[in-house]
């Protein structure tokens, strides 16, 4: 299959880039089905913020733990179902299993 330089519109920041013969063939070569969608620049920026943690963070939920009454924080919304317990407290149950 011969292949040639294509023009594409990056969806984030709405330039046009070019996807080289190259890199369409590293795309088939690697099974890709799909053309990129971003710009190198958005994607190394899209790259950038995924590694850095910002999405990664999480909310965490003060609670009691409880067994021992300590007050912890956990990455969850406890319900009221079920107990929560400090970090301490939840290994010592499950060594318990």
């Amino acid at each position: 299959m011969a292949f040639q330089d294509k023009e594409l519109v990056c969806k984030d920041c709405g330039t046009t880039f070019i996807f080289t013969v190259g890199e369409q063939e590293f795309y088939a070569e690697k099974g890709f089905e799909n053309e990129p969608q971003r710009c190198r620049d958005c994607r190394n920026a899209r790259k950038t913020s995924r590694n850095s943690g910002e999405s990664r963070q999480r909310e965490m939920h003060t609670v009691v733990c409880a067994e021992c009454g300590v007050e912890t924080q956990v990455p969850f919304q406890p319900t009221s179902d079920r107990p929560v317990y400090c970090r301490d407290c939840y290994q010592n149950h499950r060594v318990g299993r």
